[in-house]
């Protein structure tokens, strides 16, 4: 087993999965700096939600390290991934999946009461986070009173209001109108750096990809093009392939 770079918050080597027979990564090495904003960039199909899955400990590879600060994420079992990804990690999904008894700061609010924040203090975090998101006046409503606008910016204020040291963002902006969209993504952005927070962002969108630090590029479940880093420096890839021949 080869220890990740010191300075790669996420790191995974060689990542491979499949759904039934169908391959779906192929053998994906990847590093992931503290507080930077990477893009998963590349067509409908091209393993990009899978890749994020397995960084976030939702699937398993099946075969493949994933690393978080240094810290072997694919051997852990499922209970301490669920609390992985509940302490640490924050999740945004293509489709808002909100509950649909709670109303929208509750939603906002929810990761936070589930690690035991007091109530006044849950709501205060949800409230700023929904009026940075423009739907501070949607507070006490329920999901079904909400358009989908509304309630993709909900997901994404529950998301930010945790504080999360990683946010995977798996195409968030896919159900929003162009406008919408770019307001989210300018906030996301600047919420990542402001609050230090690091960011795999998944999206087919080279506007959206622009706003990323550093992009990667997935076709087939296969990694395309050069693997370099910021100003052409070598990302995990070759550093992996240079700790293999080591």
């Amino acid at each position: 087993m080869v220890a990740p770079p010191d300075n790669d918050v996420l790191w995974a080597r060689g990542l491979h999965h499949t759904h039934g027979s169908t391959p779906a990564l192929t053998g994906v090495s990847l590093g992931v700096r503290d507080g930077e904003i990477l893009a998963v960039t590349g067509p409908r199909g091209s393993g990009k939600t899978t890749l994020l899955k397995c960084l976030s400990g939702q699937l398993a590879p099946t075969e493949g390290e994933v690393w978080f600060n240094s810290s072997p994420v694919h051997t852990l079992s499922s209970p301490s991934r669920e609390r992985l990804r509940l302490d640490r990690f924050g999740w945004i999904d293509t489709e808002p999946h909100l509950v649909p008894e709670l109303t929208a700061w509750e939603n906002a609010a929810l990761p936070l009461l589930l690690r035991g924040t007091g109530h006044r203090a849950a709501k205060h975090t949800a409230m700023e986070w929904l009026d940075r998101l423009d739907v501070g006046m949607c507070a006490r409503r329920r999901p079904a009173r909400l358009d989908q606008s509304e309630r993709q910016r909900i997901a994404v204020a529950r998301a930010l209001a945790a504080e999360p040291q990683v946010l995977f963002a798996d195409d968030p902006t896919a159900p929003l109108h162009r406008a919408d969209g770019a307001q989210v993504l300018r906030t996301l952005t600047t919420a990542a750096r402001s609050h230090h927070i690091t960011v795999v962002l998944a999206t087919d969108d080279p506007e959206a990809a622009a706003l990323a630090d550093r992009s990667l590029a997935l076709l087939d479940g296969r990694r395309t093009g050069a693997p370099a880093g910021p100003n052409g420096s070598p990302d995990a890839e070759s550093r992996a392939a240079c700790s293999l021949s080591v």
